[in-house]
């Protein structure tokens, strides 16, 4: 017989004896091997999902803009940016000076907050994600949302003193307004950080931004408003900056005046685009570290027992001819199999965790879709399951090759 053959009719029988034990009698050991990698691969599912989440909105998407000013994933240490972390700082200025530029249509500041608000003399409060912007005459929507509701200007900001006009002004989504029970003309309060300011809703509309299963409950007002009640007057700090132009020359300029900025082209770039984020990238890492660790530790120990529970059969597979190297790769099959049972269980329960996950976040938070599951991590949860088995192998091999056919058979 080929050795090719040999080698598959030896993988052949360690699937066989995997599913034989599954289902037989002393199944024990081999399903908690699995259920220990459906564990392992459902933390790190459900993780991943949030990482996700957590990379997307990246963008705020604005009807007619052309290119995002976005600070540096890195940081730095421009003046453009503020110390706290990679965020725009004195934008006022910045989009002061670019809004003299002719070729520019349209310009304003973005800072993104989530704000706990609720309807004037309401008994709950939710969480609503709050967009600060610069509101100008005939602006373009944000985030869907339109800006027509807004004064123009930003009246509160006076110059960076922060002592103008407060005008309380607020466009909420549809699933914000449904989420607090408000409507155009209905006074709410907002919190955060220990300040509390009351607002009006001017308009509600349909919002643009969405994350996996719904609508974000959304809200658009005052930039400096915004930086008053959420953080950022300090250093009058945004998260990006939006320019509306017809003029491609603009980008050269823009990535040459703004320093320590990324400029990204590209009308209509979706909400959902994953970014570099630093903290999505270590979530993920940590939930990949943390699967393989416990799946590891778990599987060796039980196949490990499970070698020592059938030395018998092992000892007939010598007895019969089966070599040294038949009898390892016989193990790693069984190994491998069994985390892989336990990685395709452990994406399911993933999954549905996932679902859970959003409902829990939706009910507390007022966020429709936290996690977001991607159907690239149902390979991505059995890859991890196969270098699971794989690198789990060694020591129920290293164990097979102790059996002594004599002592075991005699």
């Amino acid at each position: 017989m080929p050795e090719w053959r040999q080698l598959l009719a030896v993988i052949g029988l360690g699937f066989r004896r995997v599913v034989g034990r599954l289902t037989g009698a002393a199944s024990g050991r081999v399903l908690l091997s699995a259920a220990g990698v459906a564990i392992a691969v459902m933390l790190m599912t459900t993780v991943s999902g949030v990482a996700l989440g957590l990379a997307s909105q990246s963008t705020v998407e604005s009807d007619n803009v052309d290119y995002w000013v976005l600070p540096e994933a890195n940081g730095g240490t421009s003046s453009t940016l503020s110390v706290g972390g990679p965020q725009l700082g004195d934008v006022h200025t910045t989009a002061a000076r670019l809004s003299a530029d002719d070729r520019i249509d349209f310009v304003t500041p973005v800072q993104l907050r989530v704000v706990n608000m609720q309807a004037q003399g309401g008994n709950t409060s939710e969480y609503i994600l709050a967009i600060g912007v610069i509101p100008r005459e005939e602006s373009p929507s944000v985030g869907g949302l339109p800006l027509r509701d807004l004064q123009p200007g930003d009246p509160y900001y006076a110059n960076g003193t922060y002592s103008g006009p407060w005008t309380g002004e607020i466009v909420f989504s549809q699933a914000a307004s449904e989420l607090l029970g408000v409507s155009t003309g209905d006074d709410i309060v907002a919190r955060s950080g220990g300040t509390t300011r009351n607002l009006s809703v001017t308009n509600v509309s349909q919002a643009s931004l969405s994350s996996g299963a719904g609508p974000l409950p959304v809200a658009v007002m005052h930039l400096s408003e915004l930086q008053r009640l959420a953080g950022g007057t300090e250093a009058d700090i945004a998260d990006q900056i939006l320019v509306s132009t017809d003029d491609p020359s603009v980008q050269s300029d823009l990535e040459a005046s703004i320093a320590g900025a990324t400029v990204v082209s590209g009308t209509g770039v979706s909400t959902q685009s994953v970014s570099t984020s630093s903290l999505a990238l270590a979530v993920a890492l940590t939930a990949f570290l943390t699967a393989v660790v416990v799946g590891v530790l778990f599987v060796a120990t039980m196949m490990g027992l499970e070698i020592l529970a059938s030395r018998a059969e092992l000892a007939v597979l010598t007895a019969v001819g089966y070599s040294q190297r038949s009898q390892a790769l016989l193990v790693l099959t069984e190994t491998v199999a069994v985390s892989v049972v336990g990685g395709i269980g452990g994406v399911g329960l993933g999954a549905g965790a996932i679902v859970v996950f959003n409902r829990f976040a939706a009910r507390s938070f007022g966020v429709e879709s936290l996690a977001t599951f991607d159907p690239l991590l149902i390979v991505y949860g059995i890859a991890v399951a196969v270098l699971i088995g794989l690198i789990a192998a060694p020591y129920p091999i290293w164990l097979s090759r102790r059996t002594d056919v004599t002592e075991v058979l005699g």
